[in-house]
């Protein structure tokens, strides 16, 4: 794909000053006091690597990258940083899909790959204390003997890490009946721009005081440093079991969700994809999908027995009576996790089908899908470009991938502009512009559509409580009043911002 710099979009937050070689090179010189010397890449070939996120569309190089390796080694550095004025962008396995770990210009890098080790696995009271660099997929492996699981799982659950999670608050297929990070993490040890070591929440079920652990989630790194995180684990259920149904319209398919939860089903996980996530995902895993399908559901019960068995038949007679042409049920386990797999598996096999696709994240009531589906085919045709949809249909949160060729000039801006009219499509409906992505740079100009400017305000407010000098991911999240005046999305009078006192960047 090719390079989109931020730097060239005038609504993007210019930096507050220029650093200049001589305070570049005694940052590093100050940091290379602190850290061991494979804790510091300073040499452009080795900041390479860290140059964007999983949203590979905006790329840029920070100052430095460092690579602690212990709790004093970070807050050293942290601390260095503060007291230059350097801004901090923390990042986890870099698989963010919103530019959330894009680095900061004359800013440093903090990368967390270091805290790998799960730290406690307490199978009794079924919890894990793990560093925020261990791997989502690991810390089920490792409950896995115990009979227990994490049960959030992101489809790059195979390499995404549990800090970033709980950075962007993130879900997965399964998240419908068994919640996002959010619902399954007990407590969060994290270190403010001070230094400050503070433990949020913790094991009883509710603590005292403000809710600082739900805020932290999704908080995206603006407000500190996640250092460890204190999972739940769930038993594993007794039997769990995949029905796919195929529909041969993707709006009814999506009224059909709609006609599920109505009914008082909640499956495990609800999920569906459109023709070209369909064909695309059969031709890369051979999970068996009907690829003259317009749209397909997968529906996971779990529980036990006795109470699944009675769910399929039940959800099968549903699905057939909303208009699914077929409905097939998992003939072994096997079957079921290449079901699973293809959906997975969904975002890189769409990827074989175009040069570069724009992967999108909102989330609208669940009563609006058939609507929003036609207004996604609509912009699609509109913009003349292809939209792929695979999403999380039980909770509405919506993927599309947009599709388009970054070589054709324009298209990257043109697949920019459609995405933002379908989260502004999502915000119509009274849905919201994300569901577990965060909205980091890609979608900072439609939070102006979603929020009012005393609404925005307190977002302010809230950052300037954590870190009143703005250090901490800076540019990401909430956009600044005047950002939103530049979008066109807030009414300026007489020339004057209703909050003309707050910075600029």
């Amino acid at each position: 794909m090719a390079d989109h710099d931020p730097a060239r979009d005038p609504l993007y937050p210019d930096p507050r000053r220029q650093i200049s070689p001589q305070e570049r090179d005694a940052l590093i010189a100050a940091l290379d006091q602190v850290l061991p010397t494979d804790a510091l890449l300073h040499h452009e070939e080795d900041l390479r690597p860290y140059e964007c996120d999983g949203l590979s569309a905006y790329r840029r190089l920070p100052l430095a990258v460092i690579l602690p390796h212990d709790l004093a080694q970070a807050r050293a550095a942290l601390g260095i940083c503060r007291e230059r004025g350097i801004p901090v962008t923390a990042r986890g396995a870099g698989t963010g899909l919103s530019g959330g770990a894009l680095p900061f210009p004359d800013g440093v890098l903090l990368s967390l790959a270091r805290f790998n080790r799960i730290l406690e696995l307490d199978p009794v009271r079924r919890m894990a204390r793990v560093q925020p660099g261990v791997r989502n997929l690991a810390i089920s492996e490792a409950a896995a003997p115990h009979g227990l699981y994490y049960a959030p799982d992101p489809s790059s659950q195979i390499a995404c890490s549990i800090g970033g999670n709980v950075a962007e608050n993130s879900g997965g297929v399964h998240c419908l009946k068994y919640g996002l990070t959010v619902h399954n993490v007990l407590a969060v040890q994290m270190l403010t721009i001070e230094g400050e070591l503070l433990t949020l929440g913790g094991e009883a079920l509710d603590s005292p005081g403000y809710d600082l652990l739900a805020l932290i989630h999704g908080s995206e790194g603006m407000l500190g440093i996640i250092t460890e995180v204190t999972v739940r684990l769930l038993p594993k259920p007794e039997r769990a079991q995949v029905l796919m149904a195929a529909f041969d319209d993707a709006q009814t398919a999506g009224e059909a969700v709609a006609g599920l939860i109505g009914a008082g089903i909640i499956p495990g996980g609800l999920e569906m994809m459109d023709n070209d996530a369909i064909r695309a995902a059969e031709d890369f895993v051979h999970a068996g999908y009907p690829v003259d399908a317009a749209a397909i559901l997968l529906c996971e019960l779990d529980g036990t027995e006795a109470e699944v068995s009675e769910q399929v038949m039940q959800v099968r007679n549903l699905l057939l009576d909303s208009g699914a042409t077929e409905v097939r049920t998992a003939r072994d386990e096997q079957e079921r996790m290449r079901f699973w797999a293809g959906r997975k598996a969904a975002f890189p096999a769409v990827g074989r089908i175009s040069p570069d696709y724009y992967c999108m994240d909102g989330t609208i009531p669940r009563r609006h899908l058939g609507r929003v589906l036609g207004g996604i085919a609509e912009l699609s045709r509109g913009y003349g470009l292809r939209v792929a949809n695979v999403f999380h249909a039980g909770d509405g949160n919506l993927h599309p991938l947009i599709l388009f060729d970054a070589n054709v000039p324009g298209e990257l801006e043109k697949a920019e502009e459609l995405g933002g009219q379908i989260l502004e499509l999502c915000v119509e409906v009274g849905g919201t512009i994300t569901g577990e992505h965060g909205v980091g740079i890609e979608k900072i100009n439609q939070m102006c559509v979603q929020f009012q400017p005393a609404e925005l305000t307190q977002f302010h407010g809230v950052k300037a409580a954590f870190d009143p000098e703005g250090l901490l991911n800076p540019g990401k999240a909430v956009p600044t009043l005047h950002r939103c005046a530049e979008f066109g999305a807030m009414h300026v009078h007489r020339g004057q911002l209703p909050f003309p006192d707050l910075p600029r960047f």
